[in-house]
């Protein structure tokens, strides 16, 4: 009897190593810390933009339309609640991804229309705020390419058929991806127009 009971143990043992979980556990962990370091940088540029508000809300005649779509954009932002459950959710991870995309956008927008405000452009506190942004965006882009990473592995693991059981145990199911806001401007040609000699 104890010689079949420790065959049995043996067998599942064996079928449990051998089906994936373990990988399928390992990868899901990293998947959640790449979100959370998205997350992290994410919360690091929310952190940030009150006081470039503030900063260029100093300038004299600044643009206020440009000023309140990036207040706005980062009020939609962190109106969401941004968690590590956040990428178990398809729908939610769509409108967390759109609304910083939206906040990105906007922020462009607002250091384009600084370069028409000299005062602005000398301000050495509104320089440092600006290359603590684009670092901070270097930062999103960089967490974000280890995410991918880490859902593409992830999700092909879970999509082979040796792995077929440990999906099964574990209850694992693709991961969002990132995508490009606007798929269809990226595969149109760029327009350039150098105008005509006189």
């Amino acid at each position: 009897m104890r010689t079949l009971r420790a065959l049995i143990a043996i067998a599942i043992v064996s079928v449990l190593t051998g089906c994936g979980y373990n990988t399928i556990v390992t990868q899901e962990q990293t998947v959640t810390a790449s979100w959370s370091e998205v997350l992290n940088q994410y919360q690091r540029r929310a952190d940030l933009i009150p006081n470039i508000v503030e900063t260029v809300k100093g300038e004299a005649n600044f643009e206020q339309t440009t000023l309140q779509n990036v207040i706005e954009a980062r009020a939609r932002a962190t109106s969401i609640q941004a968690t590590p459950d956040l990428v178990n959710n398809p729908q939610a991870f769509a409108q967390f991804t759109q609304a910083q995309g939206q906040l990105t956008s906007a922020l462009s927008r607002l250091l384009v229309t600084v370069e028409n405000y000299p005062n602005l452009k000398a301000n050495v506190a509104f320089q440092e705020l600006r290359a603590t942004l684009e670092g901070t965006e270097n930062r999103i882009g960089i967490a974000r390419k280890r995410y991918i990473d880490a859902v593409a592995q992830y999700n092909t693991t879970i999509a082979l058929l040796q792995n077929f059981l440990g999906k099964i145990l574990t209850g694992a199911s693709p991961k969002p991806q990132f995508s490009v806001a606007d798929e269809g401007a990226i595969s149109r040609p760029p327009t350039v127009n150098f105008g005509t000699k006189k």
